[in-house]
């Protein structure tokens, strides 16, 4: 489907690399051209719409690497489907999320992947990709890891939690990164000791330990570093790179950063929940704390210091949101008296790109850092750069109109995310998607909905681009 010719006028294009007064050509679902503001090239551009972006930046759609759509998990659902967490990623600037698929244990990876192929095809807003959950490591599995990354589904997730659900010993894990030491492909790890977790889990609960809280204290940083210092050595050993999801801890970070001083392919992701939230949350009175319950878990206030410092330095490299909500009222509540059956997830899909500019306002980041971390990393990790995550000649128009002067106030009252709650009510931001592009059509124009269930495609993956 064409949209004819648009022209994006007088705003400040921010990418990773630059901050430009550029104009924007766009000609169907691509970028064609950009010129100076006020230059006669620009000014002679013929073009079906205009948008003015005065006073406003022009960015590349985020990127969101990290997503659970209808994410069976603890014996309930995700509550976001790919419908309502595509059009609410959309609100919040995402034009791509790339979602994980799940091997169950007994079955083959291509039973998974057509799982999601089914849940997701047609019902999309904006584009969307697929990550592979394996959950069991089998010679046929690992024949199977080569054909995905042939059809463009390039990372495989492995975990060192959930024991029984998802978890992979050392053994498997090894193989499993042996092969895509073979393949190309990207191993990304769940980095917790869930044998020695669930030791704790059990001793507290016989302890009478059973509110929201201790989900944070049982999930201690020390099994977190020492997960991510195993996982780094495994991958070592077997020759792969590796990319740590959701690191929260300031004890698994110096990991990263070790590993990284070694010159080591080792890469870390954070998200906005561990950048602004902490513990106080998880105990928050009257089993309000369950609503922060998600793995790896909120840590003290001190660790966030750590975070945004890896962000500078790059020892973390990418900020996505793990989205992966559960009502507060009929799934949260499952874990009522015993906090280990509390769902774990926070949605967040909508709020990663306007918090991030926050981050920018409070000097955590630069604008440029702000586009390199939530749009073009995650682009380039996971082999969509430069179709996705730039504004360049070629690059899909995935294009965010972002007014940097807008505030307003974070709610479950107006998020459009499937949840009864905003892990961030109450939050006073500035900055938010005023216009969203995805693949040349508007999709959100000033808070009203202009995108359709089907818009968003399917995009398969080349490899890492940090790798070649």
């Amino acid at each position: 489907m064409t949209h004819g010719r648009t022209v994006i006028r007088n705003g400040l294009v921010i990418t990773a690399a630059d901050e430009l007064h550029v104009d924007v050509l766009i000609d169907g679902e691509r970028v064609v051209a950009l010129a100076a503001t006020g230059s006669p090239e620009a000014r002679a551009w013929q073009a079906d719409a205009t948008i003015d972006a005065t006073d406003c930046y022009v960015i590349p759609g985020g990127v969101d690497a990290h997503t659970h759509m209808e994410l069976p998990f603890g014996g309930t659902f995700a509550s976001d489907t790919f419908e309502t967490g595509t059009r609410a990623a959309a609100f919040g600037g995402t034009t791509t999320i790339v979602d994980f698929a799940v091997q169950s244990v007994g079955h083959s990876l291509r039973e998974g992947l057509d799982a999601w192929h089914a849940k997701a095809q047609g019902n999309c807003a904006i584009d969307y990709a697929f990550h592979m959950i394996m959950s069991d490591v089998t010679e046929q599995s690992l024949k199977e890891m080569d054909l995905l990354v042939e059809e463009g589904v390039t990372s495989f997730k492995l975990f060192m939690a959930y024991p029984g659900v998802f978890y992979s010993d050392d053994g498997r894990i090894l193989r499993a990164m042996q092969r895509s030491a073979g393949n190309g492909g990207l191993i990304m790890m769940h980095a917790e000791n869930g044998i020695a977790i669930d030791v704790l889990v059990e001793q507290a609960l016989a302890a009478g330990h059973t509110d929201p809280r201790y989900h944070g204290e049982v999930r201690r940083e020390l099994l977190e570093a020492e997960a991510t210092h195993r996982a780094i050595q495994l991958a070592r050993v077997a020759g792969s790179p590796l990319y740590v999801v959701h690191v929260s801890a300031e004890q698994a970070v110096t990991e990263l950063a070790q590993a990284r001083d070694l010159g080591l392919n080792v890469f870390g992701e954070t998200c906005p929940q561990y950048l602004f939230l902490s513990t106080d949350n998880l105990a928050e009175p009257d089993f309000e704390g369950a609503k922060y319950v998600c793995s790896t878990p909120l840590r003290p206030k001190e660790h966030q210091a750590a975070l945004w410092r890896g962000l500078r330095t790059n020892d973390l490299s990418v900020v996505s949101t793990d989205h992966c909500p559960f009502c507060f009222v009929g799934q949260k509540d499952l874990g009522r008296g015993d906090f280990s059956k509390i769902p774990n997830g926070l949605p967040g899909v909508e709020n990663r790109m306007d918090l991030l500019h926050q981050a920018h306002l409070d000097g955590h980041i630069s604008r440029r850092r702000w586009i390199e971390l939530a749009c073009a990393t995650p682009a380039r990790m996971f082999g969509l750069y430069p179709r996705k995550g730039t504004i360049a000649p070629g690059a899909d128009a995935d294009i965010v109109i972002f007014d940097p002067r807008e505030r307003y106030t974070m709610s479950a009252a107006t998020h459009h995310m499937n949840v009864d709650y905003s892990a961030y009510e109450g939050r006073q931001v500035t900055g938010r998607a005023r216009t969203v592009l995805s693949r040349g059509a508007v999709v959100v124009d000033r808070g009203e909905y202009l995108g359709h269930a089907g818009h968003g495609t399917f995009v398969p993956r080349a490899t890492c681009q940090y790798l070649h």
